[in-house]
């Protein structure tokens, strides 16, 4: 009785593995183009990652960028980028056809979120859908503050 039972956990083990085995191949190959330069010092930038300096020199700098801020709308009531070109569309509301509309391709887009994960996840899946205009703030809002310091982030 007990062999029986390991068998059948055994194929019911190779049956299941099948299936989480299943992938879109040209998926992962699209994949793999759009990192395959992810390596050494410049992953980073490769990855379109921008570090909070990079931002705030570029903003003194009078660089022509588009803020884009996908918190929640509750995240953003408590307080939101006043940066002209500043977009807020929530990180579930993006990927509509009527707000990827509002993205420019002619100048950089900033992708900010409260810590950088958010960000990191949508900047890339935007970058794959050709936005290769797309920067994602690292550290989100809290690197940004981090940066600033307390007085000039208030």
């Amino acid at each position: 009785m007990q062999l029986k039972s390991i068998s059948l956990i055994m194929l019911l083990g190779c049956s299941l593995s099948g299936v989480a085995m299943a992938y879109d191949s040209a998926l992962a190959q699209s994949y793999q183009k759009q990192f395959a330069n992810v390596e050494g010092a410049a992953a980073g930038k490769n990855l379109g990652l921008m570090s909070p300096a990079a931002f705030v020199d570029a903003t003194k700098a009078g660089k022509e960028m588009v803020a884009l801020d996908i918190r929640t709308e509750a995240e953003m009531a408590l307080f939101g980028l006043t940066l002209p070109h500043s977009l807020n569309i929530p990180a579930n509301e993006l990927f509509l056809p009527e707000n990827l509309a509002k993205l420019p391709t002619d100048k950089p887009v900033v992708v900010f979120c409260k810590s950088g994960a958010r960000a990191t996840a949508l900047g890339t899946a935007l970058r794959h859908a050709g936005f290769d205009n797309v920067k994602i703030l690292k550290g989100g809002f809290k690197g940004l503050a981090a940066y600033l310091g307390p007085k000039e982030a208030n």
